[in-house]
């Protein structure tokens, strides 16, 4: 079941992670499609993703085509990987999910920030 991942393109870690998930994948990454969103306001509109939430929140499309964020897109992800799967259970655990939420954020709002690139 193929899904499409919608990442920052522009930021050198978020490719740097596509890089380490295609190798973990292995075979099973076939199935996962990246989009870089950087430039693509309007097809991200088009899709329902606000642009600006995508830049803060990663988001996929799964195969039943529904879009997914944040650590939900995440668990989706992780979950294809096999080595992947323990930390996608451990994310989605109600004690751990909040936390995990709140420092993504964090992380990504102070990237955004450095790079000057905060919507």
């Amino acid at each position: 079941m193929a899904i499409t991942v919608y990442y920052d393109g522009a930021c050198e870690k978020c490719v740097r992670d596509r890089e380490k998930y295609e190798a973990m994948a292995g075979a099973s990454g076939r199935d996962v499609e990246w989009f870089d969103i950087t430039g693509q306001d309007k097809e991200l509109k088009r899709l329902g993703i606000d642009p600006k939430l995508a830049l803060t929140e990663l988001h996929i499309r799964d195969a039943d085509g529904r879009i997914l964020s944040e650590l939900d897109a995440y668990i989706v992800l992780m979950s294809r990987v096999p080595r992947l799967k323990p930390i996608a259970w451990l994310i989605s655990r109600p004690l751990i999910r909040p936390l995990c939420a709140s420092l993504y954020h964090s992380m990504v709002i102070r990237r955004l920030k450095r790079e000057g690139r905060l919507p």
